[in-house]
């Protein structure tokens, strides 16, 4: 491996981790000062740690929140992930792309899936993930 290269995945799995104690302050000390977090499906920004920490503790939660991570790739700038997250009562499921520099990380767009019924017409081509 080149040693000039450095991945960006442990910044982004510290990231899941700090999001995990469902302190949305400390998540910060992984966020560079000119954050932004883009949310393209319902066309919105958040901008810095502090409206970072705010929207999620202010979002209504049943209880903490746990993050599953079933996929993360990455290189020396930009990681991906898929995250199951739910508060007991909720599921959800993003997918996430990170950008890093200088080991933090300064963009995030997030993408919010709903899943929905396969349709019929298909249904003699697949079967169900388990």
């Amino acid at each position: 491996m080149n040693p000039a290269f450095r991945s960006a995945v442990p910044v982004v799995q510290e990231f899941w981790r700090l999001m995990a104690c469902n302190d949305f302050t400390a998540v910060g000390a992984v966020l560079a000062d000119e954050f932004i977090l883009d949310w393209p499906q319902s066309n919105e920004r958040i901008r810095g740690r502090e409206r970072f920490a705010a929207m999620n503790a202010e979002y209504p939660a049943n209880g903490p929140w746990r993050f599953s991570i079933h996929r993360i790739v990455g290189n020396e700038a930009e990681v991906v992930t898929e995250v199951g997250i739910t508060d007991g009562v909720q599921e959800a499921k993003a997918i996430s792309f990170f950008t890093v520099v200088a080991g933090k990380i300064t963009g995030l767009v997030e993408y919010w899936p709903e899943s929905y019924l396969a349709p019929a017409n298909r249904k003699h081509l697949v079967e169900a993930i388990q």
